[in-house]
């Protein structure tokens, strides 16, 4: 698990062993120890690896491929919490993990945004307008200035 995750994550941030090692402050010989599984990092140099890699220290370690949809680790706050259906009628159930994160309680309101390259968005009504509110506050007081 660590092993994988280590070099899986690596690779993703396109650094090298030696790029890896510098910010942790080892030699590239223990990264590529460390990625073989040759040897374990100890816990303060493990804590220094997640922080370069932009994950949590538990994920780094413990995560597997199976629970993210067989997908890799994912960079810190970035998560994906499975796959929906959509039913007859346009809805959706969201993952309990993703409500829970999120603190999306039954009957709150969202708004869905869209966009024809990106994909679809989800977010909370109440979040929403207040920054609809605050853009339009901001617009009036540019068009007050001109």
């Amino acid at each position: 698990m660590f092993s994988e995750n280590l070099v899986q994550m690596r690779k993703l941030l396109s650094m090298t062993q030696e790029d890896l090692a510098e910010k942790v402050g080892v030699t590239r010989q223990a990264v590529a120890k460390w990625e073989s599984g040759e040897s374990l990092p100890d816990l303060e140099k493990s804590r220094l690896l997640a922080d370069a890699l932009g994950v949590s220290l538990d994920e780094l370690v413990n995560h597997e491929p199976e629970d993210n949809l067989g997908m890799g680790l994912a960079p810190r706050g970035k998560h994906l919490f499975g796959m929906v259906t959509v039913g007859d009628k346009g809805q959706i159930v969201i993952p309990a993990k993703a409500r829970k994160l999120f603190n999306i309680e039954p009957g709150e309101n969202l708004v869905v945004l869209g966009d024809e390259n990106q994909g679809m968005a989800l977010i909370k009504a109440e979040h929403f307008l207040s920054m609809a509110n605050m853009i339009n506050k901001l617009s009036k007081a540019n068009n007050k200035k001109e």
